[in-house]
């Protein structure tokens, strides 16, 4: 999930929900107030995710998806 949509469901989760705005000006009042607190609390982090991370899952997920493979053609066969 990229940056906005984490930005986009923090909104939808803390702000518009639930949906009990008597008019839009409310609506728009409680998005900036959010919007001035986000970014005064927010603070940047350091991805632990590397792309050697990356190669490896996707390595164990080819296998995986490799042995399951073999296993539907063994039980098909039979």
């Amino acid at each position: 999930m990229n940056q906005v949509e984490v930005y986009f469901s923090v909104v939808q989760r803390k702000v518009v929900s639930p949906n009990d705005f008597p008019d839009l000006k409310q609506v728009g009042g409680r998005l900036r107030a959010f919007e001035d607190r986000y970014n005064a609390t927010a603070q940047p982090f350091q991805w632990k995710f590397t792309t050697s991370d990356l190669d490896d899952l996707l390595a164990r997920l080819d296998q995986h998806t490799t042995d399951h493979q073999e296993e539907s053609s063994v039980a098909l066969a039979a």
